[in-house]
């Protein structure tokens, strides 16, 4: 598990791809991680987030996670 500047697990992971680029991103909070992973998918990328038992969501599964 990855931890932040502040020695904190970062339980959200969000990867983005788009045609041959690839982003990715960790943050504690779900609902930071949600915010980001909507925006990107709305600008075309292929996203999904993990959560820390390492279940995928896809843009279809957002909102249940950020309900979780």
């Amino acid at each position: 598990m990855q931890s932040d500047a502040r020695g904190c697990a970062l339980a959200y992971k969000m990867v983005a791809e788009r045609d041959n680029e690839k982003c990715s991103f960790a943050r504690e909070s779900r609902l930071l991680i949600v915010a980001k992973a909507k925006v990107w998918a709305s600008e075309g990328w292929k996203v999904v987030i993990t959560d820390p038992d390492g279940k995928a969501y896809t843009p279809p599964e957002f909102d249940q996670l950020s309900a979780a």
